[in-house]
């Protein structure tokens, strides 16, 4: 079996997500491969914005132009780049995570697919579905699911 050249792994700002990006990076490091952080989000409503904007006061600036998802991706790429990742792309997308991920294994031709194993063994994970679950299900390549909890 060749080398991996395209490995995607998703985020969400949590610390198990960031175990995952962790060793999707190992691995893109070690294959010498483009890593793919994706993140999905949901964009907050105007009015959601504006009550942080009427909170904030003179500090509305800080909820202007900026998203939980691209503060998750600067802190994934971080992370990647001490674990040795040289080739790195982010992404981030509105909608569902499994959606997003799918769809940025398909327009990068990525032959990898790394998620965190969060919500494999919760109840909720068990009767509704799962992230890991579903992407192992559903991606069409290889899936390695990090142990993280």
């Amino acid at each position: 079996m060749s080398a991996y050249t395209t490995v995607v792994v998703g985020t969400d700002g949590s610390a198990t997500s960031y175990a995952a990006v962790e060793r999707a990076a190992a691995v893109a490091r070690d294959s010498d491969a483009e890593l793919v952080i994706v993140s999905a989000y949901t964009p907050a409503t105007r009015e959601e914005t504006a009550g942080a904007e009427d909170a904030l006061g003179d500090e509305a600036y800080l909820v202007r132009g900026w998203s939980p998802a691209e503060e998750a991706l600067r802190t994934a790429e971080d992370r990647a780049v001490a674990v040795g990742a040289t080739k790195i792309t982010k992404h981030a997308e509105d909608g569902a995570p499994v959606d997003v991920l799918r769809k940025a294994v398909l327009e990068r031709k990525a032959d990898l697919l790394v998620v965190g194993n969060k919500g494999l063994n919760t109840l909720s994970g068990r009767l509704l579905g799962s992230v890991p679950a579903d992407v192992a299900r559903r991606s069409g390549v290889d899936v390695l699911i990090v142990h993280t909890t």
